[in-house]
């Protein structure tokens, strides 16, 4: 089967070739992206190379959302099949500029947070504070979005306690300013109540606060994660008392 999917492929790359040679372009990237899911079946690296060629000519003709959903879709690939982050994030964030080149924000957005959820899992934490910043920034403006900002101020807050407290405690006083409504969600109670705990170093505190939240709102693998790499962290300092 993998074999049929391959020879697909290589007659989908030989009809591109043609449409080009004769000046179609538009059906020319079709044909490549044709080609790149035949391949994405049994060679998710011949897949990439087509789909790249079909990025080429859509951006060459001016397609800028066309590229970037096909960005996203090389994104895919190197995050489930080549398994290579960084180039998954290099292509979430070009698809990204592109939207935002196109003003279709929630797209943008969507690919950004992506890059942020892989920037903190690589430690980047700096990374993916500002596209969490930037994000519910934007969702604020929004009255259809409006609330999902604070599940961004939550996620950006965590990655702020990774690096260290004071700033975590600067950024969510920020956050209750930008959205007032902040104040009241159990995301916020819970970040005071975390600070708190690390203020006193209370370990077992800590742990308690977020298996009381976690029973009440599902926390996901991002998030349970990042409590970890933060609950190590207090596990190593000195007890200063």
């Amino acid at each position: 089967m993998a074999k049929k999917w391959s020879a697909a492929g290589g007659a989908f790359c030989e009809a591109a070739q043609l449409h080009w040679q004769n000046g179609n372009k538009h059906d020319a990237a079709s044909c490549y992206v044709d080609a790149g899911t035949c391949y994405k079946k049994g060679d998710p690296q011949e897949a990439i190379n087509c789909i790249t060629k079909a990025i080429e000519i859509y951006t060459d003709m001016g397609r800028f959302s066309i590229a970037a959903k096909h960005h996203i879709t090389v994104a895919e690939i190197y995050e489930s099949e080549v398994v290579d982050i960084e180039k998954a994030i290099s292509h979430y964030e070009q698809a990204a500029d592109y939207y935002k080149g196109e003003e279709s924000n929630t797209s943008a957005n969507r690919c950004l947070l992506n890059v942020a959820r892989y920037a903190a899992q690589m430690e980047q934490y700096q990374k993916a504070i500002e596209i969490y910043e930037e994000v519910a920034a934007s969702c604020i403006e929004n009255s259809l979005l409006k609330y999902s900002a604070k599940e961004y101020f939550f996620r950006a807050a965590l990655c702020h306690l990774c690096v260290d407290l004071l700033n975590a405690q600067l950024a969510v006083k920020k956050y209750e300013e930008m959205f007032p409504s902040f104040s009241d969600s159990r995301e916020c109670k819970l970040l005071k109540t975390l600070m708190d705990k690390i203020e006193e170093q209370d370990l077992e505190g800590f742990t308690e606060a977020v298996k009381d939240y976690d029973s009440i709102s599902r926390l996901d693998q991002w998030f349970t994660n990042i409590l970890l790499k933060i609950k190590k962290q207090l596990q190593q300092e000195p007890d200063l008392r």
